[in-house]
């Protein structure tokens, strides 16, 4: 069974990855562009958010379709990788972070609807999502793992906090993201940790600060420097994919939580 790989921003062909061209899924949710191939020996389903070319941003990702397409596609789990801002000013650039929780309070898809796959009434599989943590521990074992076997520094927790994009943020909304405790922001994996969590597939996310969001140190992140980093970004999350994507593809991952079905 496969292991689904998102990735975003900077890295929009996974290195070492061996299969095909994305090809079209069709899903309840429009289309998703999805590469099926091996990587690190075990067979894994690449989707690159915003596709080659960096065509979609973070405005227009596709959000429902692509973890509709996983799940359709047999996945077992995701292993999900973004470029963030950090918000902990004791974050160093060019760290790795595996979160542990999550900051989406306006739980909303790019196009302003609610960021659910539960839309009809009395649709049999509608419920609601609970759990203690949004992110399959067996999953992010195996990117802690995976980052240990590549030599590669990683924090083991901390926050990730959902922003709307294409713009970034201002410091007040920074400053009100740090009182929650968020450690780092990007505009994408909000939505899929929720969809993934309603359609009960494991997901786990791991972050690579690319620059200090505004406002958490004196000077400003230099543009070179994001450019810089989100570059070396690509590198280093191969190095923990391809050490993580063998152990989960073995771990038979359990979802966070349950979906307590209204339906039953």
């Amino acid at each position: 069974m496969p292991i689904g790989i998102i990735t975003g921003s900077g890295t929009y062909a996974l290195p070492g990855f061996d299969g095909a061209a994305p090809e079209p899924v069709p899903t309840p949710w429009g289309e998703a562009l999805v590469s099926r191939g091996t990587f690190a020996g075990a067979e894994v389903l690449h989707i690159s958010r915003h596709q080659a070319g960096h065509v979609r941003l973070s405005n227009q990702v596709t959000h429902r379709a692509n973890i509709a397409a996983l799940k359709q596609l047999g996945a077992t789990g995701v292993l999900a990788v973004s470029v963030c801002g950090a918000v902990d000013p004791a974050a160093p650039l060019g760290s790795l972070v595996c979160f542990d929780d999550l900051h989406f309070l306006a739980n909303r898809l790019p196009d302003g609807s609610l960021c659910t796959f539960f839309t009809e009434p009395g649709a049999r599989d509608r419920g609601h999502w609970i759990y203690e943590g949004p992110f399959s521990e067996d999953l992010r074992r195996a990117l802690l793992h995976g980052a240990g076997e590549a030599g590669v520094a990683i924090r083991d927790g901390g926050c990730y906090g959902h922003v709307d994009g294409p713009r970034f943020n201002t410091r007040a909304e920074i400053r009100t993201l740090a009182a929650a405790g968020v450690t780092a922001v990007s505009q994408t994996a909000g939505p899929e940790t929720v969809l993934a969590g309603e359609a009960e597939l494991p997901y786990a996310l791991l972050g690579f600060l690319t620059d200090y969001a505004n406002g958490v140190s004196e000077t400003a992140t230099p543009v070179e420097t994001l450019i810089e980093m989100m570059a070396a970004s690509t590198a280093a999350f191969a190095e923990v994919l391809a050490n993580a994507v063998p152990r989960a593809a073995q771990a038979a991952p359990a979802a966070p939580g349950i979906v307590y079905r209204i339906g039953g």
